[in-house]
């Protein structure tokens, strides 16, 4: 986006949707991956959580609360820049985010059954837990999103001016912006797997609060690598950074051709 041209409210309303859109289909689209990434993630293990059974349990919620996440995605900032504001907007999607995430979460696992729909799982969350059942996990994703996300934009827009750059054109073309989509949320992915895993325990952790202490993100962390080993902090690395790699180039990529190819700018 050049500096001396902005975009119209109507330009900028149309880009968020397409974004919005995006992340809509690339959560519907890789679902099954992340599925088979949380069962593995789970302190049941991977057969009992499902195995690849029924890898599309859960989806209903996706549809509610994958957009929030999408539209969290500022685009064309300095690298410091879109780290701080990234990290803003993901703090505010995340209380969207942060309840169909437990729904999910806890229906990929089989948590409630096998029979269970996403609503009736709504409906039991809020019968046990209340409001604040909902939330169960939202500083562990909070804790989560904001180191994935100030690893991933920065990167993004490294990986944008280093091609541009090397083919001495710029903008880059829609699909040129994906690879460097892919390659930065692969990255990001990897690395920030251990706080995914910790982020999957609690919320399927189904103990009442209220009547006892849970233990502490430092304590869970702990435990998970005195009892289980350091390779059970990367429990699931591979589909985690397989469909964030393919999600990430499809959405970047769109938003790059919204930007650039829709609007002009």
């Amino acid at each position: 986006m050049s500096g001396d041209r902005k975009p119209s409210f109507v330009q900028s309303l149309l880009v968020v949707s397409c974004g919005g859109l995006a992340g809509t289909a690339v959560d519907l689209l890789f679902f099954p991956i992340d599925t088979i990434k949380t069962r593995l993630q789970s302190a049941q293990g991977f057969a009992k959580a499902g195995g690849f059974r029924g890898v599309y349990k859960g989806v209903g919620s996706v549809v509610v609360g994958s957009a929030p996440g999408a539209l969290a995605a500022p685009a064309h900032l300095a690298p410091v820049n879109h780290m701080l504001s990234a990290s803003v907007a993901e703090v505010a999607a995340c209380l969207i985010r942060v309840p169909t995430e437990v729904i999910k979460t806890r229906m990929q696992t089989l948590s409630y059954g096998a029979g269970l729909s996403s609503l009736s799982a709504a409906r039991v969350v809020l019968a046990n837990n209340g409001l604040r059942g909902f939330y169960r996990g939202f500083g562990s994703t909070i804790m989560r999103e904001i180191p994935f996300t100030s690893l991933q934009f920065p990167l993004y827009e490294m990986l944008k001016v280093q091609l541009a750059r090397r083919l001495n054109r710029k903008p880059l073309y829609a699909h040129e912006a994906a690879v460097c989509g892919s390659i930065a949320g692969a990255v990001a992915a990897a690395l920030t797997t251990p706080l995914d895993v910790l982020k999957t325990r609690v919320m399927l952790d189904l103990r009442d609060s209220t009547k006892e202490k849970l233990p502490s993100l430092l304590r869970r962390f702990q435990t998970i690598y005195r009892s289980e080993g350091p390779r059970a902090l990367f429990a699931g690395v591979v589909p985690r950074t397989l469909w964030i790699s393919a999600g990430g180039a499809v959405f970047l990529g769109v938003y790059e051709w919204a930007v650039h190819g829709l609007i002009g700018l």
